[in-house]
């Protein structure tokens, strides 16, 4: 079970790390009935890449480090994670949080720079 986005983009929430209103971060409009409705033009690209830089920095040479580490595992638990970091649990939410919402906002740049918009629809 989960909650999914779609539309321009598609995509499934990060499962107990990443909230349906992540995309909130990178601006756009939210229209909110059962589920979010997001809309970014290029007039969003500005306040888009400012997120995807803001995201970067805090991941800082984590970033990387997840992107290998999710290439090698199909699935994982945040004990698993913590101990290929050498870091708590709790921080292991706080890196995810980031890393699932980089992954998002890299989505959504993709998708307004090849087709000039993205919408999508957030599963509340």
């Amino acid at each position: 079970m989960g909650r999914y986005y779609s539309g321009d983009i598609e995509g499934k929430f990060w499962f107990g790390v990443q909230s349906s209103d992540d995309a909130s971060f990178f601006g756009g409009e939210e229209l909110e009935p059962n589920a979010i409705s997001y809309y970014f033009d290029k007039d969003d690209l500005a306040e888009i890449e400012e997120g995807i830089r803001e995201c970067k920095k805090e991941l800082g040479e984590n970033e990387e480090k997840l992107d290998k580490f999710f290439g090698k595992v199909e699935s994982y638990t945040d004990e698993k994670v913590a101990k290929a970091f050498g870091i708590s649990e709790e921080e292991v939410m706080k890196m995810l949080e980031w890393y699932a919402r980089l992954q998002l906002g890299e989505k959504i740049l993709k998708c307004v720079k090849e087709n000039g918009e993205c919408s999508f629809e957030a599963e509340l």
